[in-house]
């Protein structure tokens, strides 16, 4: 554990807890590694802000491709200006469908990026009862007219967050807050460092980083519908580790028993 702990040090002890469980099959409690790494001094605060999503909807996503939530964030590339970031996430599972680094703000950017997030979830080769709604702020580029004929051609309805009430949009909000946690250590000098950055965040997110509220299973476990095979799996792992604890422990009072008796007869 210490060895993975090293070696991977912006793993926090949840996300080390079940990596290890992962990798080496055998189970170890988020409170064993967070006692392990602050008896070796290994615990650090975090060189960052970290926010929480707000409470779900009153009628929250039951599967992937039921609700998608897009917005803006910003980021600056030194020599170059501005740069706007449109991303699509699934609601259900986090999983982030699209991305694309903009000069503008504009309707046009938005419908580019919910065309990508249609190829990448196959939704645009395959016919479904229901198209994704998608939820969005009250940005000027989400109002327009020019949006709002493009998901009527696409079959796709539109639901906009209450004015001044950005937790609507909690998760993505709670994804930009996490990427830009990253992404803003480092200083860009081309567009192309940053898309480079960003391609690379995003796959770091989508694949391997484990997600609290989503049982610690990646966006991508959750989103490609294997989330259940892995919790049953890590499951058995737990029950297997805990009887091979019980058989060790029953063996150890056995040899001392018996040590015991040696030294007594």
């Amino acid at each position: 554990m210490l060895e993975l702990a090293l070696k991977e040090p912006e793993l926090s002890p949840r996300e080390l807890a079940v990596s290890f469980v992962d990798r080496q099959q055998y189970f170890v409690s988020e409170a064993s590694v967070y006692r392990l790494l602050k008896a070796h001094d290994l615990i650090t605060s975090p060189a960052f802000i970290l926010i929480k999503a707000a409470d779900s909807f009153a009628h929250p996503t039951t599967a992937p491709n039921q609700l998608w939530q897009t917005d803006f964030t910003y980021l600056r590339v030194i020599g170059w200006g501005w740069f706007y970031l449109s991303t699509v996430l699934d609601d259900f599972s986090r999983f982030i469908l699209a991305w694309k680094l903009c000069t503008t703000m504009t309707a046009t950017d938005v419908s580019d990026t919910l065309a990508m997030a249609l190829r990448s979830s196959g939704l645009e080769r395959v016919r479904v009862r229901h198209r994704p709604r998608l939820l969005s702020d009250n940005g000027p580029s989400y109002l327009s007219t020019q949006l709002g004929s493009w998901l009527a051609e696409h079959g796709m309805t539109h639901t906009r967050g209450k004015p001044y009430h950005p937790m609507t949009q909690g998760k993505i909000e709670r994804y930009h807050r996490s990427m830009k946690n990253q992404i803003l250590l480092e200083n860009y000098y081309l567009p192309g460092q940053l898309e480079q950055r960003l391609a690379e965040f995003v796959d770091y997110y989508n694949l391997r980083r484990y997600h609290e509220s989503l049982n610690n299973l990646t966006p991508a476990d959750v989103y490609f519908g294997r989330g259940q095979t892995i919790l049953t799996r890590r499951e058995n792992i737990k029950l297997k580790t805990i009887e091979l604890r019980r058989r060790l422990h029953h063996a150890s009072a056995a040899a001392t028993s018996t040590q015991m008796d040696q030294i007594l007869s």
